[in-house]
């Protein structure tokens, strides 16, 4: 971290500047397609990261869901994708209008 004081128009600014780090744990080697790696290199390159860190990202958010999932009971599991529901659908506003309509009466 470092700071940066300047001064402008009578008035003192101070910008703090704090570099983040990365240490990486370990080394993994993956087999994967040429073509599929070519097209991630891209992808990365274009995305202003490293290959690295689209994979780290990825299976973070891989295992996170994963987490997530097992949280919910088994008993409910079983409830996923029964209903079809409109793409659009705000489930908040739906949730408001059902509470309104439930504490009119």
């Amino acid at each position: 971290m470092f700071k940066v004081q300047f001064h402008m128009a009578g008035l003192a600014f101070i910008r703090i500047f704090v570099k983040k780090i990365r240490i990486m744990n370990s080394k993994l080697t993956l087999t994967i397609e040429e073509s599929t790696i070519r097209k991630a290199k891209k992808y990365a390159k274009l995305s202003g990261r490293s290959l690295s860190n689209l994979v780290e990202s990825y299976l973070e958010k891989l295992t996170q869901a994963e987490i997530s999932s097992q949280a919910v009971p088994e008993e409910f599991k079983q409830l996923f994708g029964v209903i079809d529901l409109p793409s659009d659908m705000d489930d908040k506003k739906e949730i408001r209008s059902i509470v309104t309509k439930k504490h009119q009466s």
